[in-house]
């Protein structure tokens, strides 16, 4: 650098041949110094790969050992299900929670799945209240991750006894009956081989929710939740029920879950009104020429809940209840079913059926928000909705796949127009108003 400039003084100082030579020199050291930039860029840009291929494989590195790291945790919260101290075991079951609804562990769980099953049954017999409560729906996600094969099987075997025993006891609690009302359902619907078991469990949940067909206003607000898991649980175990026993339900249940929908609890009501829906389409499946005697007497019933306006109700309570039962009226009038699109990943699943809509919400009950990433990784629950095997993409396509942040704004933009100019022409007050 000191030569070049006193290169670059001599080359302003200086004047004739002189000057001419002092700057062929600094021409030439220019040269030199360009010669220098370039081969300096190719270093820096060959630095730059080496550094963007070594920052990947820290990346990777960095990700085995947090997983390392959660798979240690898990360990040790199943560990801690067997402690004798309360709060601990609650704190490991509410972790084992978020990780088996978040994530796809169906390995990690196989090689421990007898210790946390053993530990469970613990908590189901001898633990209180919220510990069965949480226990139970720990028990329905560890059934997702293990699916319909031996140890699936296996692990409905050992808990189904412990789980009817406290639906069915009164002196238990009532939160505790809910959880285990549902685990009981959709561990039968995941696992359950044989057709008998099946039939006992259906008829467990019948039990239950029977109580309500000779008064269904009386029972209170904790009660009214128990029977709307056992209704949802028994219906979601209907859609896989053989057509002998779906015909004996059609007979015996349709008239009786008409009743219901004169319930105060707008829960039962909406549980009622969908599982006759199902019931109807169960119905036409085992006969296309299916006729309900009392159709017409139900419609009204339908049809007065779909226009339900009484201020005395939550309105949030009144929208539900009239979005659900104009789709129920709607099925039973013309049988047509209100499809449903449910985006996750690149895929979406059509729910197109009330068979497939109890099914689909049986599992977002328990998954919560974890249920997109089960529907794009867990094989168990994608076989069950027939979605095939899990979708292996490449980040190529992943990233063709993404609209850039200017499409985004394109299209609400021209949404936000369009459905302005909807608005302001039903504002107007020269609208026809019909």
């Amino acid at each position: 650098m000191p030569r070049a400039r006193r290169g670059n003084q001599s080359a302003k100082k200086g004047s004739g041949n002189r000057g001419s030579r002092n700057g062929t020199r600094g021409d030439s050291e220019a040269s030199e110094d360009e010669a220098a930039s370039e081969v300096l860029s190719h270093c820096s840009s060959a630095s730059e790969t080496v550094s963007v291929a070594e920052e990947a494989a820290g990346n990777e590195v960095d990700y085995q050992a947090q997983q390392e790291e959660r798979l240690d945790k898990l360990k040790e919260d199943i560990e801690n299900v067997m402690d004798k101290s309360v709060k601990t075991r609650l704190a490991a079951l509410g972790n084992l929670r978020l990780a088996l609804s978040s994530q796809v562990l169906a390995d990690f769980l196989l090689e421990r799945r007898i210790t946390l099953t053993e530990a469970l049954e613990r908590c189901l017999k001898k633990g209180k209240e919220e510990e069965q409560t949480v226990a139970a729906i720990v028990l329905s996600l560890l059934s997702i991750q293990l699916g319909c094969g031996a140890e699936g099987e296996e692990l409905f075997r050992c808990v189904k006894p412990i789980l009817i025993n406290i639906v069915t006891d009164s002196s238990a609690g009532l939160s505790a009956r809910q959880s285990c009302a549902t685990c009981l359902g959709l561990c039968c619907y995941i696992a359950a081989e044989d057709v008998e078991d099946l039939i006992s469990t259906v008829c467990c949940l019948e039990g239950i929710f029977t109580s309500c067909y000779s008064n269904c206003s009386s029972p209170s607000p904790a009660l009214q939740g128990l029977l709307c898991c056992a209704i949802q649980a028994w219906a979601l175990l209907l859609t896989i029920c053989p057509a002998t026993h779906v015909h004996k339900v059609l007979e015996s249940h349709l008239p009786q879950l008409s009743g219901i929908l004169s319930s105060e609890s707008v829960s039962l009501r909406i549980a009622s009104g969908e599982n006759l829906a199902l019931l109807h389409e169960l119905g036409h499946d085992l006969d296309d020429d299916f006729f309900y005697e009392d159709t017409e007497s139900l419609c009204v019933t339908l049809k007065a809940l779909a226009t339900d306006s009484n201020k005395y109700r939550a309105k949030t309570d009144r929208r539900k209840q009239r979005s659900i039962f104009r789709d129920v009226l709607h099925y039973i009038e013309n049988g047509e079913f209100q499809e449903e699109n449910i985006k996750f990943g690149l895929e979406v699943l059509y729910v197109d059926s009330w068979a497939r809509r109890r099914t689909y919400n049986a599992f977002k009950e328990i998954l919560g928000s974890g249920i997109r990433h089960h529907l794009q990784y867990n094989e168990v629950l994608r076989e069950i909705l027939s979605l095939g095997p899990p979708l292996v993409l490449d980040a190529a396509t992943i990233k063709a796949s993404k609209i850039s942040r200017v499409e985004k704004h394109m299209f609400n933009s021209a949404a936000f127009k369009a459905r302005t100019k909807a608005r302001n022409r039903v504002r107007d007050k020269r609208a026809d108003v019909f």
